[in-house]
């Protein structure tokens, strides 16, 4: 993994730095009031760290998916308010993300002063990565810092446009998802514990085959879990199988036993009549699915043969949840997975963020994690071995 440089390494004390952060934050259904802002708590440390430098901090983030047209709704005052909160100084808010009257307004700027520029998806160039929009942002500063590790996927303006106008450096977020996310695919201590769930195997198959060839052990919950089950012969009853990756994930299980390591499937499931909150359950073994039931969590055995099964970790990955933990009655698996993760004591615990991130946190174990990442498919495409576009455009370390 090559090492980038970061906001420790910049000569920037006293300039003027465009601060690209992922403020895509959720509001309470019909308010402008923030529900989670644990996006910008997370950004708190790198920009306290270039206040106390006395930079002019230009900070910009996306929110929602506007496409290119100004949503009222989808504005950043709301984000600039609970920033200001949080680091107890005020920030002003720009109407817009270029142009000469957000100059001007950088411009007016006192050292370690804030300046939130408007939504940058209200720009069709944002997602393009449009060359004069990237120039227009860049002008605005001397430096680039990117800590939006979550939008880092993405060849977007503000994440790769800019680099190429702008010294680009990893902020403190972005530096702590390379070096733990890089930690348990690179260099784990062993032995590798790898958890892996969700609904359906398309949506992790890559990340699963380049993970099988790392694991010492490998265990498979969630939704997806039905075509493995379905691979190994199982009668997984109405549950949702995609029958053109039951090859893959036959594929997976052989190259996990051919390393010399293990992969584990669910033995009990928590099975429903349909997929709804209020759906008919029942705990039954694997092999005895009823007719017109389908998988919704792992069961009980499932739960704490897991369990068993990382306690001597040295290393734990964790993607994708267990069952459908936004309901109650499907919530248990992954609740018991959670507790036993959080329990290793001697371990390196990294949670791959999405909704995972968002299950360790509801639970309130994030704290007992060794690293939650704030990405959902930035992590998930770290994990496939994928170059990220916006980690990519860092300045290396020599």
């Amino acid at each position: 993994m090559t090492q980038k440089l970061t906001v420790r390494d910049a000569d920037v004390a006293g300039k003027t730095v465009l601060v690209r952060v992922d403020f895509n934050v959720p509001f309470a259904p019909g308010t402008s009031e923030i529900s989670d802002d644990s996006r910008i708590r997370a950004a708190i440390a790198t920009l306290g760290l270039l206040m106390e430098r006395h930079c002019r901090l230009v900070v910009c983030s996306h929110l929602g998916r506007p496409k290119g047209k100004v949503e009222p709704e989808l504005a950043m005052a709301p984000v600039s308010r609970r920033l200001s909160e949080l680091l107890w100084v005020p920030v002003a808010q720009a109407d817009d993300c270029v142009g000469r009257e957000v100059a001007g307004q950088v411009q007016g700027l006192v050292p370690g002063g804030l300046l939130m520029l408007e939504n940058l998806r209200f720009h069709a160039g944002e997602e393009s990565n449009d060359p004069a929009f990237a120039k227009a942002l860049a002008s605005l500063a001397e430096a680039y810092v990117n800590d939006a590790f979550g939008a880092a996927h993405r060849a977007h303006a503000s994440t790769e446009g800019v680099t190429r106008h702008l010294p680009a450096y990893a902020g403190l977020l972005m530096e702590r998802e390379i070096q733990n996310l890089g930690m348990a695919l690179e260099s784990p201590e062993r032995p590798l514990a790898v958890v892996l769930g969700g609904a359906k195997v398309s949506d992790k198959l890559a990340a699963a085959r380049n993970l099988a060839a790392r694991a010492d052990v490998l265990m498979v919950g969630g939704g997806m879990a039905a075509t493995f089950l379905k691979s190994a012969g199982v009668d997984v009853g109405e549950s949702l199988v995609e029958d053109e990756f039951v090859p893959a994930a036959r594929e997976i299980s052989r190259v996990v036993s051919e390393r010399g390591g293990s992969l584990i499937l669910p033995v009990d499931v928590v099975a429903g009549t349909e997929f709804s909150a209020d759906a008919e359950w029942e705990v039954t073994s694997v092999g005895h699915i009823p007719s017109g039931y389908r998988i919704m969590d792992i069961g009980p055995k499932t739960a704490e043969l897991f369990a068993e099964t990382l306690e001597p970790a040295r290393t734990v990955l964790w993607n994708g949840p267990m069952g459908v933990f936004e309901w109650e009655p499907f919530a248990k698996g992954s609740a018991r997975v959670a507790a036993a993760i959080a329990g290793l004591g001697q371990a390196t615990t990294v949670i791959g963020g999405g909704s995972t991130a968002e299950a360790v946190a509801a639970l309130g174990l994030a704290d007992r994690m060794t690293h939650v990442s704030t990405g959902g498919g930035a992590a998930l495409e770290y994990l496939e071995g994928k170059e990220l576009p916006g980690v990519a455009a860092l300045l290396d370390k020599r």
